[in-house]
């Protein structure tokens, strides 16, 4: 178990006890002397816990002690929650929070003395078990310690002096080092500073920070350019005195006399001070020293090295150096350096490849690197490594300065809360993405976050220890949205195993080879595969673990077979204390029954699963604090009795597509912080029942995302939104809005006609605050938009869908921070500003802004723009000349404009990447303006280009993909596009007129892909191809005149897909196929000619395509020759002729049953073809290799007759 765990665990009884909740309920149920007993005996233990902490590893009756500790203090806590729990549910009164009122009437019912005898007797046999711990000998030798003390780490000892030959793969950091020391390229932040400056080396133990640090101070350069040049290894120490000393390498006692000396040695000149291995984050302590260095000549630098980003923080380093690790090319010189003699290459293979192996396995490490290294070097290659590559390092006895004691020397310093929300990771498996926002409401709901103010919450304080854990670089590769809020991380493999061994016995993976787990000390386990449970069979050995807390499935997979009921009736009965519990994505319909027994609950997962309506049961569960119901597309209702989850945080309906109401009485869960979805009743008989908006206000701390559905424009509506005031206006900690509006039928649109000033009062009363960044409108029916909008300062995207009787938009053009606009299905849309329209929108003076305002930039940050089912859009302003001479976007990277037919004028975007023109006119785009940055250009279903100016195409000099896509009229592609040479991914598809290609398409050398489908009058293609010696995949499909290939195939030397089909005219390949060894899989299908010239063997054209290893020839699979080392390999047999050759690789082979999957889409590229599929019996030689790592799905599809497949088990 994680340090610190069972102290804070025995200090949240101590406070629980300590509650005027308790007191009054114990009086009542006659228990109140066993309480206050219970709360004496719990504090006795915990004032010596964290003491016999630090002795347990080196005394083993301390260690015994411990362990008896901690199961009772479990005990005690589940015991405790159990009373409070009970007494919650069946105390409750509605419209009464008084907690004594509740307890008496709750204890005056008929189950009183039933109730208090079964709670009595467990709290004094509790008393009695914590009595004979605190009485034993045990106890009397450990001191009281009642802080929350860091352990105190070991003093490291390093010097300034480096052979320069040891350190390698740090030339380029070095130089990067040595430039800011010397060279340093001015900023607005180093302008004016003080003479001297800080440079800040960050990275996590075992790095090579101090390495590094000695490599430049060592540097000739440097030596000459700085005097005095000092060494100061600070490590956990700094003291003032204690660091000074260090300096000026003096045993002085007197600090006036210690400052003045050090004052003397630097004043007024250009000094270097290294102060390595700094862990101080205390920025009082580190301006006390800075106070005393400042007198420096100008261009003085103090290089620090840290393993906290805090600490670059504090002195004020511009830009902490983070050091990464070494590629893999640097870290097989280190370890050859370390493993062999003299760091000599293996003359033997196989010896080098296990070599590169573990030294694969060090993810660029250094001191692991060398920690291992030197371990092998005294062992036998041949015979001792490939065991050990296998090996995690934490299972390897180290030395004091080996990495993971090197590692250890971070979490040693850090206070307990942390060290067991660290430990509490070691449940996720190397590399694997954890999300964020769910790892805070896990630690949240085992308790280990704490915070003394009661209106602070949870989550937020949550965000501070995970990101104290990133700045001590616990955490690394944050993964942010486009808001840049944090949605995941990893672990680096050896922080991993570093989580791994502080969590010890009490936390483990399973995955599906670990039969064999030591329970008793188990308390949170987590599954690393995908669970079947049908066949899945609960380890005899886990079951012992009666104090399981947290039960998680990692990998679940959304097909995979449903649970068997038997499952949760283990679960329920075997692990009642749990605190988290995932059923995630097992297909379950109806929740069991015996899932009500599971009270300490606080996260329940129940995603994407089938579920249609919870029972009423589970508002039983009163310690909920997580019930994520994501992805659950069946779920209809919720129970009526959901406010009774009275410590309900996290309700999270994403995706519940199909939710038709929510309960009346939401609006009392006062703790809610995530709803992720609100819906509103359609059904007028379930209004009684159902939430009403009003209920929204009072869920003033809700933060995330909100998603309100079935909006109405009713009368009733508006008064209710008038006379509650702010429904979101208050809600600051919303970033995602979604409004979404009942759709009105088109026969009654003089009802919306009617109702138009009940609709725009109903937006009005719906003004989010300030601070949201994303809002989508949906289904909208006004005419015009609330005052509001203006007042969208933060908004970063911005949606409005299907407002069928929107004619203009609200001024949008002055909002700083819009980088994303989607128009959809606007279908009144004409314009989208009008100058002589913006009075109709508000009153509100800042609504007036003009779009060709000079005062303002033109939508200064919109990067995405997308046009979409808007038929009646004609241009962006209704009067174009006033407006459009200098608007343009300065910022647009991405338009897409689809279904605007009358879309003729839009503002220039000079600097526009991606543009995707889809059943829309040609016109829109300038002939005259030139793209010059745009890289991407898809044109799809575009009738009015018959061809494309030759300058125009000409100037897309940056150009990398081009897509011609259903354009009917397009008679030939411009001799310009010679000049698009970046160009990699050209597609030609469906275009009927298209006769020929130029022959200029020969300078696109640096083609990678060519797509060319449904031409049914192209003849042939230009010799020019044969220049296209980078060209990977080529695919040429629905050409019925395609007679000939081209020569020039013998260049394609870099082509390893090829696919012909239905060109019944094609008439052979030509010679230069033979040539190409790259070439791995031909496919040719419905071309006649060719089948009969490719027969195995004996045809014409057999000896040019016998060289390739994949091919698939009219329905039939010729040959399959597979080799794999991840992932899955799927084998195609696709008619009535034999499989003539199979190699399978050797690697693990799962054999799906066909209940999972009824049909498969087979892709390629841009052919598809659908398959029903039938399973055969898999060889017994194949079973033998089930012992690999990698798995594979060998499947074999027929579409005609299944009668026809060949004995595999013969091959």
């Amino acid at each position: 178990m994680a340090e610190g765990v069972l102290f804070n665990i025995a200090q949240g009884i101590i406070e629980r006890l300590g509650s005027r909740a308790f007191e009054e309920m114990g009086l009542v149920s006659g228990v109140n002397v066993e309480l206050r007993k219970l709360k004496l005996v719990v504090s006795q233990l915990r004032a010596v816990l964290l003491d016999a902490e630090q002795k347990q590893a080196n005394n083993e009756a301390v260690k015994e002690w411990l362990l008896s500790v901690e199961d009772a203090v479990y005990e005690a806590d589940d015991v405790l929650d159990e009373f409070y729990t009970e007494a919650q549910w069946r105390q409750m009164v509605p419209g009464n929070n008084k907690v004594s009122k509740q307890v008496r009437i709750f204890f005056s019912s008929s189950n009183q003395l039933v109730f208090g005898l079964k709670i009595g007797h467990k709290i004094k046999h509790l008393n009695k078990r914590l009595h004979e711990i605190a009485s034993n000998t045990t106890f009397g030798q450990l001191q009281v310690n009642h802080e929350d003390a860091r352990f105190v780490i070991r003093e490291r000892v390093t010097h300034s002096f480096v052979r320069e030959d040891n350190i390698i793969g740090r030339d380029e950091d070095k130089r990067a080092i040595i430039q800011l020391l010397l060279h340093p390229i001015p900023t607005e932040n180093t302008e004016n500073t003080e003479n001297v400056s800080t440079i800040s080396i960050v990275g996590f133990g075992g790095m090579g920070k101090t390495a590094l640090a000695q490599l430049v101070f060592n540097d000739e350069e440097v030596q000459k350019h700085f005097e005095p040049k000092m060494w100061t290894c600070v490590s956990n120490s700094f003291q003032l005195d204690i660091l000074v000393k260090k300096i000026l390498k003096t045993d002085m006692f007197d600090m006036d006399q210690l400052q003045n000396d050090l004052r003397k040695k630097i004043d007024g000149k250009r000094y270097l001070l290294v102060l390595d291995d700094v862990w101080n984050d205390n920025r009082e302590k580190w301006l006390a020293l800075k106070d005393l260095l400042m007198g420096g000549a100008r261009g003085s630098k103090i290089l620090i090295t840290t393993r906290i980003d805090t600490v670059a923080k504090i002195t004020n380093t511009t830009k902490p150096y983070k050091l990464r690790g070494l590629n893999e090319e640097q870290s097989w010189s280190l370890f050859k350096k370390m493993a062999f003699q003299d760091g000599k290459e293996p003359t033997s293979s196989t010896i080098k490849v296990t070599g590169e192996e573990i030294a694969r396995k060090c993810k660029g490490v250094p001191l692991a690197i060398r920690t291992i290294g030197r371990m092998l070097y005294t062992r036998d290659p041949e015979t001792e490594w490939s065991a050990f590559k296998n090996n995690k390092l934490s299972t390897i006895r180290q030395e004091e300065n080996d990495i993971l004691p090197t590692l250890q020397l971070s979490y040693d310093v850090l206070p307990s809360h942390l060290k067991h929300c660290f430990a509490y990771c070691s449940l996720f498996p190397p590399d694997y993405e954890i999300p964020v926002e769910n790892l805070i409401k896990l630690w949240v709901a085992q308790g280990f976050v704490k915070s003394t103010n009661p209106n602070e919450c949870l989550e937020d304080v949550g965000y501070e220890y995970y990101n104290e854990l990133v700045w001590r670089s616990f955490f690394q590769e944050e993964q942010n949205d486009e808001f840049g809020i944090i949605k995941s991380c990893k672990m680096h493999d050896l922080m991993n195993e570093l989580a791994v061994k502080v969590a010890g016995e009490g936390s483990t993976i399973i995955d599906r080879n670990k039969t064999d787990i030591d329970a008793k000390l188990l308390l949170h386990v987590s599954f690393d595969f995908n669970v079947d449970l049908w066949k899945l069979k609960v380890q005899k050995s886990l079951l012992e673990s009666n104090k399981l807390r947290t039960l998680l499935f990692l990998r679940q997979e959304r097909w995979g077979k449903s649970f068997h009921k038997s499952f949760c009736a283990t679960i329920a009965s075997n692990f009642k204390s749990l605190r988290m519990l995932s059923l995630n994505q097992l297909k379950i319909k109806k929740l069991p029954k015996c899932l009500r027994k599971m009270i300490h609950l606080r996260y329940l997962d129940l995603s994407f699963n089938l579920i249609g309506r919870l029972p009423d049961w589970i508002v039983k569960l009163q310690n909920l604090e997580t019930l994520d119901l994501s992805g659950c597309d069946s779920l209809v209702e919720l129970p009526r009795d959901t406010k009774k989850l009275i410590n309900l945080r996290h309700l999270i309906l994403q995706d519940c597509d199909n939710l038709a109401w929510i309960p009346r009485g939401l609006g009392e869960l006062t703790h809610l912080r995530t709803l992720s979805t609100f819906v509103l009743s359609k059904n007028n008989s379930m209004l009684r029942d159902s939430a009403r908006l009003n209920e929204l206000g009072k869920l003033n701390d809700l933060r995330g995302k909100l998603k309100i559905k079935n909006l109405r424009y009713k009368k009733d509506m508006v008064s209710e939104l008038n006379c509650d005031g702010a429904v979101l206006k208050e809600k600051r900690h919303l970033y995602l809005l979604t409004l979404h509006w009942m759709q009105i039928e088109r026969e009654n649109s003089d009802a919306v006609e009617e109702e138009s000033d009940v609709i725009i009062k109903s937006m009005e009363a719906l003004e989010p605050h300030s601070s949201l960044k994303e809002l989508t409108l949906e289904c909208y029916m006004g005419a015009r938009f609330a005052s509001w909008f203006h007042s969208l300062t933060n908004i970063v995207k911005l949606r409005l869908s299907h407002c069928d009787r929107c004619q203009n938009l609200p001024p949008l053009d002055h909002l700083p921070f819009l980088k994303s606009l989607n128009l959809s299905g606007l279908r009144n849309l004409e314009h989208i500003s009008a100058e002589d329209m913006v009075k109709d929108f508000a009153s509100d003076e800042t609504m007036m802004m003009s779009a060709a305002s000079p005062s303002t930039t033109f939508f200064p940050s919109l990067e995405s723009l997308y046009l979409i089912g808007c038929p009646n859009l004609k241009g962006w302003w209704r009067n174009e000349t006033a407006s459009t001479s200098v608007s343009s976007f300065p910022c647009l990277s991405t338009l897409s404009i689809c279904d605007c037919p009358n879309l003729t004028f839009m503002p220039l975007y000079p600097n526009l990447d991606q543009l995707w023109l889809e059943r829309s006119s040609w016109k829109v785009l300038p002939s005259s303006f030139v793209l010059s940055k745009l890289k991407s250009l898809k044109i799809k279903g575009v009738d009015d280009i018959e061809y494309m100016p030759e300058e125009w195409i000409g100037n897309l000099t940056l150009l990398q993909e081009l897509v011609f896509h259903h354009c009917p009229n397009l008679t030939s592609l411009p001799e310009g596009i010679g000049n698009l040479t970046l160009l990699q991914d050209l597609l030609i598809k469906d275009c009927p007129n298209l006769v020929s290609l130029p022959e200029v398409i020969g300078n696109l050398t640096l083609l990678r892909a060519l797509l060319i489908k449904d031409c049914p009058n192209l003849a042939s293609l230009p010799e020019g191809i044969g220049n296209f010696t980078l060209l990977q995949y080529l695919i040429i499909s629905d050409c019925p005149n395609l007679v000939s290939l081209p020569e020039g195939f013998r260049s394609l030397i870099s082509l390893r897909r090829l696919h012909i089909s239905n060109c019944p005219k094609l008439a052979s390949f030509p010679e230069g196929l033979r040539c190409l060894a790259s070439l791995k899989h031909l496919h040719i299908w419905k071309c006649p000619i060719l089948k009969q010239r490719c027969q195995k063997e004996t045809s014409e054209d057999w000896s040019k395509i016998a060289h390739i290893p994949r091919l698939f020839i009219a329905w039939d699979l010729v040959r399959v020759l597979e080799t794999c080392s991840a992932g899955r390999v799927w084998f195609k047999v696709c008619s009535s002729q034999q499989l003539r050759e199979l190699h399978y690789p050797k690697c693990g082979i799962f054999c799906c049953s066909v209940e999972q999957r009824s049909s498969v889409l087979i892709s390629c590229f841009s052919i598809y073809f659908l398959f029903c599929f039938v399973l055969f019996p898999i060889p017994n030689q194949i079973g033998t290799d089930l012992e690999c790592s990698c798995t594979c799905n060998l499947l074999i599809q027929l579409v005609k007759n299944p009668s026809n497949l060949v004995d595999v088990a013969q091959l």
